[in-house]
């Protein structure tokens, strides 16, 4: 099993290392409900997850919903009971260990941000730069 928590801890989870599909998601819904460029789902059975502590669910569209902490504001999870029943998604950002988890696929390619494609080309300091 896998475990991650929330910023603050007040929700903690535990998850299958076994996954259906473990994605970068570049969609505009994930990109603005995370603040992020994109953002790293894994998806297992829901029944298989142990959630300790109540995420606050927001309704993100007719069908979607993300929980998240409702008190630090820790994006954690994404459920669609019509389109993924059964199964939900893991923010795998929020794993304590995320490297043992690396992304496979990245989806909804067509709404990434132009400047994505060559973000890795971008100067890289281990921390914050000098001066």
């Amino acid at each position: 099993m896998l475990t991650g928590r929330c910023h603050c801890g007040a929700i903690a989870y535990a998850m299958p290392a076994e996954v259906a599909h473990n994605a970068l998601c570049h969609c505009t819904d994930c990109r603005r409900h995370a603040g992020a460029p994109m953002v790293g789902w894994a998806m297992v059975p829901a029944a298989a997850v142990q959630i300790t502590g109540t995420p606050v669910t927001y309704r993100s569209s007719e069908h979607g919903r993300r929980l998240f902490c409702g008190a630090c504001g820790t994006g954690l999870f994404y459920v669609n009971e019509r389109m993924l029943p059964g199964m939900i998604d893991m923010q795998t950002g929020t794993l304590d260990d995320p490297d043992a988890l690396p992304p496979t696929i990245q989806i909804q390619t067509a709404e990434r941000l132009a400047w994505m494609e060559e973000a890795h080309a971008l100067p890289a300091f281990a921390r914050f730069p000098e001066g």
